[in-house]
Formats: structure tokens, C-alpha cells, sequence
């Protein structure tokens, strides 16, 4: 198993990857050592990409998805073409869920907020499956290198294939809808923040493909890649709870829901996975104190603050100011949607 944790925008985040390292499981420990060992020679590895032919750079607006095969691949990424759109599905469960889930991503994307893919303008959706190291082992996580999606096969024991969540999907390319937006800075509180809107994006498309209200979700993310081994309910959770707690390999889930209790140290990028913690849960107070389908009002709220209101270095501050101004705008001084919006920030103690 490789657990992938450099500059990336990896889903998976690497505390999980050091709990992992301590586990009383000799086997874990293991596997986790074997990861931190071969991460950066395959960072390195995976961090460029193949020119890609004319034919697959895109010519016309609307949904278009390739999809590539790493086995048997040279590197670098893509690999080889599987699938790509308007091709029925193929004899690889993985490239079906990879093509399926990103159309979903950007039917989201379209028919809620208007946005032609990624850039506003069809940029292909390209996806390479079944991602691993120059050892043969799989990667257990899913990352987006500014041009692409990458997914491993896990380890079949705590991480099954990444294609299978479509939240995880939507979190990967939505860090390709914040590069070509506001760009947050990978690191300290505007990296939190780039997190958190892949989380928040993330987990609204989820709902908005199985239609749950705000009431109905159960605002986990990432619950579909866990393997048999593992007994935690998800990744992260946008909640007031801790995703996990005590486990014996995952330890407890890291993520503050305070701004008193936000991380401080160097690791995480300045803690770009640990503190995202805290907007995502200013996120979910607001859609839950507004109601409905989240990604109606709160989610329009956070999407336009993402597209126009945000610089690269944005702070946590800025980012309550800016939402709370935008419901404004849309909604109304003093509405309900506002109020709401505010109350979430000053609960999580931002404003």
C-alpha cells in the first residue's frame, strides 16, 4: 500500500498514513513503513505528465472523459486509453466508476452552478486507474496534479479502490475547479480552506446525486473506499464529531471544529488536511440551520465565494467575511440565509 502524502491534493491525508505507522498491528505497521518509505520517489514519479495527443486535449465545449490504464503502463501518468467519452462501459469496474463519477461531477457542477467543467470552458476530465509504485504495490489514495485524476487500488484491507466514492471523485476534481477559481495557496489557512471546499463540494455532490436534504445526509466522506479491516465510518466528517476515535490503526480523528483548536505546527503543509476541520464545519452549520438541499443555498453561497471573493492567501477571516457578505447579496441583510451563514462562523469561533 502507498499512501501518497507530498504537495498533491491528496484525499487521503498523511496523519492517517503516521497513526498507521504506529499501529499495534504488526502487519499495519508494515504496510504503513513500506508507504512512507516509497512515497516521494513516487511523488517525483507522478508529479509530471505525458503530452497528450491533439486528439485528446479537447476541441469543443460540454462533458468529455478519458479514462487510462496504469498497469503495464510507462510512466508518467496517464497510461494507457481505456475509455473515453461516448464508449460503452468496458470489462474494468474501476474505469467504469472513474468515467461515471467524474460525468457526475460535472453534471453538478453544470446544472447547479452553470460551470462548464473545471476551467468554465470543457476541459476534458481525464482519469488514470489503478495508480501504484515502481514495486508493484497499489496506491491507497486518489490525488489531482493539476491536470488529471489518479487513483490507486488500496490495500484491500482498511482501503478498497478510490473509484468507488463518488464524493472522493468530486473532491479531487473540485481542487481542479479551485485552481481555476480563487487558487488558494497549498499551505496554512488558505490550503484549510482549498481542503474544505473539495470536502464541502465533495459531499454535495453526493447529495445532490442521491437527492438528501441537508437533514437527510450523513455528511461522511469518504466511507466507500474503506476496506474490510477497517471500522471506522469515514475519512472525515463535516459533523461536530470526530470521524473516528480510539481506533487501533487509525488512532482519533485530528480535526478541530474550533478555531481555539486549530493546528499550529509545521506537518500537513501547516495542517491543510487537520484545520480544513473548521470550515468544513462552519459549512455544515450554515446548510443545516438553512435546511432544504444544501447545495442550493449554502452551496451557491460557498461556490461564489470560492469563484470571485477569495485572494490565493486567504484567511479563514476572509473567508467567513466574504460568505457572510455573499449571502447578503443574494438573500438579503439580515436574512435568514445570512444569519445562518454568520451564526456558523461564530460557532466555529472565525468571527
Amino acid at each position: 500500500m502507498h499512501l501518497c502524502h507530498h504537495a498533491l491534493c491528496c484525499f487521503v491525508p498523511p496523519y492517517m498514513a503516521e497513526t498507521l505507522q504506529d499501529s499495534d498491528d504488526p502487519a499495519v505497521r508494515q504496510i504503513a513503513l513500506a508507504s512512507l518509505g516509497n512515497e516521494y520517489r513516487t511523488a517525483r514519479r507522478l508529479l509530471s505528465a505525458q503530452p497528450l495527443s491533439a486528439s485528446l486535449l479537447g476541441q469543443v465545449a460540454g462533458k468529455e472523459r478519458y479514462v487510462f490504464d496504469m498497469r503495464g503502463a510507462s510512466d508518467p501518468l496517464p497510461g494507457n486509453l481505456l475509455r473515453r467519452e461516448g464508449d460503452r462501459p468496458v470489462d474494468d469496474e474501476a474505469a467504469n466508476e472513474a468515467y461515471d463519477y467524474s460525468g457526475d461531477v460535472y453534471d453538478f457542477y453544470k446544472d447547479v452552478f452553470d460551470r462548464d467543467s473545471l476551467d468554465d470552458a470543457g476541459l476534458p476530465l481525464r482519469s488514470s486507474i489503478h495508480v501504484g509504485d515502481t514495486f508493484g504495490s497499489s496506491m491507497s489514495n486518489a490525488f489531482f496534479n493539476g491536470k488529471q485524476m489518479a487513483y490507486g487500488d488500496g490495500d484491500g484491507t482498511l482501503f478498497t479502490r478510490f473509484t468507488r466514492s463518488l464524493d472522493v471523485v468530486g473532491h479531487e476534481l473540485t481542487h481542479g475547479v479551485v485552481s481555476f477559481t480563487s487558487d488558494l495557496d497549498y499551505f496554512g489557512e488558505s490550503g484549510a480552506l482549498n481542503e474544505s471546499f473539495a470536502d464541502v463540494m465533495g459531499s454535495l455532490i453526493s447529495q445532490w446525486k442521491y437527492n438528501q436534504t441537508a437533514a437527510q445526509a450523513d455528511w461522511y466522506i469518504g466511507k466507500d473506499i474503506l476496506g474490510p479491516g477497517a471500522s471506522i465510518r469515514g475519512v472525515r466528517t463535516l459533523t461536530g464529531q470526530k470521524a473516528y476515535a480510539n481506533d487501533p490503526n487509525f488512532g482519533t480523528d485530528p480535526q478541530p471544529k474550533h478555531y481555539r483548536d486549530r493546528y499550529t505546527g509545521t506537518r500537513d503543509r501547516g495542517g491543510v488536511h487537520i484545520n480544513s476541520g473548521i470550515p468544513n464545519h462552519a459549512f455544515y452549520l450554515a446548510a443545516i440551520a438553512i435546511g432544504g438541499y444544501a447545495w442550493e443555498k449554502a452551496g451557491k453561497i460557498w461556490y461564489i465565494t470560492l469563484k470571485s471573493a477569495l485572494s490565493r492567501s486567504a484567511t479563514f477571516e476572509e473567508a467567513a467575511t466574504a460568505t457572510i457578505a455573499i449571502a447578503a447579496q443574494l438573500y438579503g441583510n439580515e436574512s435568514e440565509e445570512q444569519t445562518a451563514v454568520r451564526s456558523a462562523w461564530e460557532q466555529v469561533g472565525v468571527v
